[in-house]
């Protein structure tokens, strides 16, 4: 219940005045506002000082200055926590408050801390739904889920991602399930629970050809399923199944070098990075909470920032290493073409995550892995070379480049 503590009622009359004034206050005076009257009538201006306080952590003049954004965010975090239980919006702006704070906490490198609010969002989510104020059920847990992924915990990311998946059953085109069963397929096999992963990524594939059926979904998407799933099936020793799958994702690009997509999408090129990414990971050093590594099989903007800056700082490393070796007449080649597709992955990640132009500046890198893999002659290595440089043309609509570079992969491989 809104009560009046002993307050300078001049302090109130100023901040009703302030907010009554001509124009929409700026948001500093915003929060000096609602700092008073917060107190006098706490149900009614705690949530908008806490929405206050958050926006106060994005103006611009603060953006490059993490511990003053952190600094904000903290002061949102604790304010949101006092709103009253009864704010049907309590749940979502303590959560998104939390979310905030979370990422501030990464942002300078206190792990253990945004461990704990990641704890406290998934709390308040299950809080939020039992009382009805959110409508899911794993409201608020993605960002544990990808903290514990980047940490090495996947058994324990894959348990909740699993309820997220389970929330929303039955998968049905249009329920735009990719991320999340993408992520718990990843969670699954990281954590060795190979079936399970195969299972969860063959249900996608499903829903997904229902959608591409009914032009709610772009090809390309399929195709880069299909490509994803025909590798898991031959890691998982069923080449016979990868092997039909990869004749069902050439059909596609039959087609698309044919007709083009049926229908115009947005940038949809998230979806094959991710993929990428994620048939990258074997060669990635494995991630622990002392050395956390990208939870791949998230979106990129999920990571926490500390994980994705260490990713993205790891590309001029990277580069030196594989132009050293490059330069060493005794070097090893197949050492050379693994370090130079950890390289690629990184790469084409870094771009599509600046830019829908992928194509002139991601080619050379792709062609090179090709010619390397072409050096090596090693059918299986070559086949895989060229089947990631016809996923990226698929993804710059190159698609007469990609059938004939994904044909010559499916003749290597399928032999």
């Amino acid at each position: 219940m809104d009560h009046a503590e002993k307050v300078d009622q001049d302090a109130v009359l100023r901040a009703r005045t302030m907010l009554l004034e001509s124009g929409r206050p700026s948001v500093a005076r915003q929060v000096e506002a609602y700092r008073v009257l917060a107190v006098v009538s706490p149900l009614t201006y705690m949530p908008k000082l806490a929405q206050a306080l958050l926006s106060a952590s994005y103006e611009p003049e603060i953006r490059d200055l993490p511990e003053a954004k952190l600094a904000w965010r903290a002061e949102a975090a604790a304010t949101a926590r006092r709103v009253d239980e009864s704010d049907p919006n309590r749940t979502e702006l303590l959560v998104r408050a939390l979310d905030a704070y979370r990422f501030g906490l990464y942002e300078v490198g206190r792990r253990a801390e945004g461990l704990a609010v990641c704890e406290e969002m998934a709390e308040a989510g299950r809080w939020g739904f039992e009382h009805g104020q959110v409508q899911h059920p794993a409201y608020g847990h993605w960002p544990l889920a990808v903290v514990l992924a980047e940490e090495g915990r996947h058994g324990e990311a894959a348990e909740i991602c699993g309820r997220v998946v389970d929330a929303e059953r039955p998968l049905t085109p249009g329920d735009n399930s990719f991320w999340s069963q993408v992520e718990w397929t990843a969670a699954l096999d990281a954590a060795g629970r190979h079936e399970a992963a195969l299972d969860a990524f063959a249900e996608l594939v499903e829903v997904t050809r229902a959608e591409v059926a009914a032009q709610d979904k772009a090809l390309a998407m399929q195709i880069w399923q299909l490509v994803h799933l025909a590798g898991m099936l031959d890691a998982a020793g069923r080449h016979g199944e990868a092997a039909a799958t990869r004749q069902e994702a050439l059909a596609h690009l039959a087609e698309l070098d044919l007709t083009g997509e049926p229908k115009s999408w947005s940038n949809i090129l998230s979806w094959w990075s991710t993929l990428l990414a994620l048939s990258g990971r074997p060669a990635e050093p494995t991630p622990s909470a002392d050395a956390p590594g990208p939870a791949f099989g998230a979106a990129l903007l999920q990571w926490s920032p500390d994980v994705r800056k260490a990713y993205f700082d790891g590309l001029g490393p990277l580069a030196d290493q594989v132009e050293a070796l490059r330069q060493d007449p005794s070097s090893s080649l197949p050492e050379l073409v693994g370090l130079h597709r950890r390289l690629t992955v990184r790469t084409a990640v870094y771009r599509e995550r600046r830019s829908h132009r992928i194509l002139k500046p991601l080619r050379p890198v792709f062609d090179e892995r090709v010619a390397l893999a072409r050096r090596l002659a090693e059918p299986e290595e070559l086949g895989r070379a060229l089947t990631d440089r016809s996923m990226f043309l698929v993804a710059a609509k190159q698609y007469g480049e990609a059938y004939d570079d994904f044909r010559e992969a499916c003749a290597l491989r399928d032999r």
